[in-house]
């Protein structure tokens, strides 16, 4: 996705887009603090019933998204390039349980 350009870091570009109406799957960092930075991201994706899951690093988060810079959230949008792939990870986020 990101050889693609097909992702959005950063909880003001995410915001910005779930309200427009993109979809795609949700990856939080766990170790961002303080959490009243992106506590309302969750509560967006499950109004619109989009996957989400959380990861433990945003440093890891970052680098994977192939940013230098640490992100605490990321939107991975779906492409042709990788759509089986982006359907596997779906079915995975998906049949995560919900955080309590």
């Amino acid at each position: 996705a990101a050889r693609q350009k097909q992702i959005r870091r950063g909880v003001k570009e995410v915001q910005k887009f779930i309200n427009k109406g993109e979809k795609g799957i949700m990856v939080l960092a766990g170790d961002t603090l303080p959490i009243d930075v992106y506590c309302h991201i969750p509560i967006m994706c499950e109004d619109r019933s989009l996957p989400y899951a959380y990861v433990p690093s945003k440093a890891d988060l970052g680098a994977a998204a192939g940013s230098k810079r640490p992100t605490c959230v990321i939107m991975i949008k779906p492409h042709e390039e990788y759509q089986e792939t982006y359907d596997e990870c779906l079915e995975e986020v998906e049949a995560l349980p919900l955080p309590l």
